[in-house]
């Protein structure tokens, strides 16, 4: 798996540059992303892209007011509480209780939380990454002869403060066309992961309005696609290179499904009420992200985990509110988005 070890890095690399580009020619007189390359002292490194304006007490007019293009090529010993938890999907990932044994792990991905100023433009969050479990350790880094697991993760979603409903049809036309010559199955199943995942039990509502999810997607069967049949490829796809060539199409539709939409909403007249309802929903934002997410939750459990990267997709400014009665009225923009995310819509 070597060889597909090294073009996933390759193509997250590439991917992480046109992003970061596309995003700083939205606006040429903000400042630059920092660029931050670093090595992670257990093995492996990484490229923090990160958007931020320094704290000023005069308001700042920058179109994006905080966001993060990360990639990370890292490798070490998974300790027994991750193996733990991934073996739940993953059941030929050997595991005692009772051992304190740990597996070597190579993991690649590219991680991006985009958070507009303006309350009409919408945030956004993808991810893709490629991960593999090895038996034993061959020198400094994880060989690719002994692997035992190996799958690709990732996906794409979009979380408004505004509903515009010709975004929404856009973002979920654009992903579906990357997934649809990859097999039928994908969109379908994917999409209703998208919507139960990015949900807050707490607050009964998603945490916006969805797109793609997957994860856990290698050559064995997979349980969102229970009648896909290996003889059928026309369902999904099965073999590495097959399942890569997908990850690369969701991937590359990131900007045309984003750019877009941004462009559209980034200067339209705004007032103080909508970005309190803004700052109110990046605090559900912040609760899944801490609560619940799989993959916060993992990087923090992870050895030499990078904290600066990891909660990076916070947002910069958030707000919480005892009982409010902000978006309580049916009828106002407000009450309109709760609604679809109480009751999650098939956009396209």
């Amino acid at each position: 798996m070597t060889a597909l070890r090294d073009k996933f890095a390759e193509y997250i690399t590439d991917l992480q540059d046109k992003i970061v580009s596309a995003l700083e020619e939205l606006d040429p007189n903000a400042p630059r992303f920092l660029r931050d390359q670093w090595e992670r002292e257990l093995g492996g490194y990484g490229i923090s892209c990160v958007f931020s304006v320094p704290y000023s007490a005069t308001p700042a007019t920058t179109i994006l007011e905080k966001a993060g293009v990360n990639i990370s090529v890292i490798h070490g010993t998974l300790p027994p509480a991750a193996i733990k938890q991934m073996r739940v999907e993953h059941a030929s990932i050997p595991y005692d209780p009772d051992s304190t044994t740990a597996l070597p792990f190579f993991a690649a991905g590219i991680s991006l939380v985009i958070h507009p100023r303006n309350p009409h433009a919408p945030t956004v969050h993808a991810n893709y990454r490629y991960f593999e479990i090895v038996d034993a350790v061959a020198g400094p880094a994880p060989g690719p002869s002994n692997v035992i697991a190996w799958w690709f993760g990732g996906g794409s979603d979009l979380t408004p403060s505004y509903l515009y409903e010709e975004d929404a049809v856009h973002f979920h036309s654009t992903i579906k066309a990357a997934c649809d010559p990859h097999g039928a199955a994908l969109h379908p199943a994917f999409k209703k992961w998208c919507d139960e995942y990015f949900f807050i039990p707490h607050r009964k509502e998603a945490r916006g309005l969805g797109g793609l999810f997957f994860d856990d997607l290698c050559s064995d069967p997979h349980k969102r696609m229970p009648d896909a049949q290996a003889a059928d490829k026309t369902t999904r796809p099965w073999t590495p290179e097959d399942i890569f060539a997908f990850v690369r199409s969701a991937g590359d539709a990131f900007i045309p499904s984003y750019i877009p939409i941004i462009t559209r909403r980034m200067h339209l007249p705004s007032t103080e009420e909508e970005r309190r309802w803004q700052l109110l929903r990046r605090g559900r934002y912040v609760e899944f992200n801490l609560v619940y997410d799989r993959g916060t939750k993992f990087g923090l459990m992870t050895p030499g985990a990078r904290i600066e990267s990891i909660l990076m997709s916070l947002p910069e400014t958030a707000r919480w509110e005892y009982m409010s009665e902000v978006g309580t009225e049916a009828e106002s923009r407000e009450g309109q988005l709760l609604e679809v995310l109480k009751n999650p819509k098939q956009w396209v």
